[in-house]
């Protein structure tokens, strides 16, 4: 299937958090606490989605605390870290929502996530992703992970399925 026969159908966009959501990079402050930078213009993607309708998800190989606040404060529900097996985290997801492998939109980056990626209707790899996973996509980010990626992805998706009006009704009626 290519890209745009694959992005009319998506329901679901399932987001990777390492390398993904940010740029790969884990701060560990001088106490031991690991923190997160996660790009502004990827959490404005994922509230789009949500705004047309499109359900997200997180999973991710490690477990941080800096991902769940995240994940809360755009309002994503289905939150599966420290999965080392992420196709279980995906298929607990699926059978969730009763959502067919062709409705769902997997945006990852490295070995771990091609069992997924082998799944899905649409398979997304971000610009700095391993070349396999790359290979394996079907469609490469412009942008790296954790700048804006997500964003560009979401993005995609609203515009292919008709939808980019509604993201647009609120920025261009002015009140009065």
């Amino acid at each position: 299937m290519d890209f745009k026969s694959a992005v009319k159908n998506i329901k679901l966009v399932i987001i990777d958090v390492d390398g993904v959501l940010t740029d790969g990079s884990i701060y560990i402050d001088v106490n031991g606490y690991e923190t997160k930078a996660f790009h502004v213009l990827d959490g404005t993607g994922i509230s789009y989605l949500h705004r047309v309708g499109i359900k997200t998800a997180i999973i991710s190989g490690r477990t941080s605390k800096a991902v769940i606040h995240r994940a809360k404060e755009l309002s994503i529900e289905d939150v599966y870290q420290g999965f080392k097996n992420k196709l279980e985290a995906y298929k607990a997801i699926q059978e969730k929502y009763a959502f067919r492998d062709e409705e769902i939109c997997y945006i990852g980056d490295d070995l771990i996530d091609l069992p997924i990626f082998y799944r899905v209707g649409l398979p997304v790899a971000v610009a700095n992703a391993s070349p396999i996973v790359k290979q394996q996509s079907l469609y490469v980010t412009k942008a790296k992970g954790g700048t804006g990626a997500v964003r560009e992805v979401a993005e995609k998706i609203i515009k292919f399925q008709d939808k980019w009006h509604i993201i647009m009704e609120r920025y261009q009626n002015p009140p009065g």
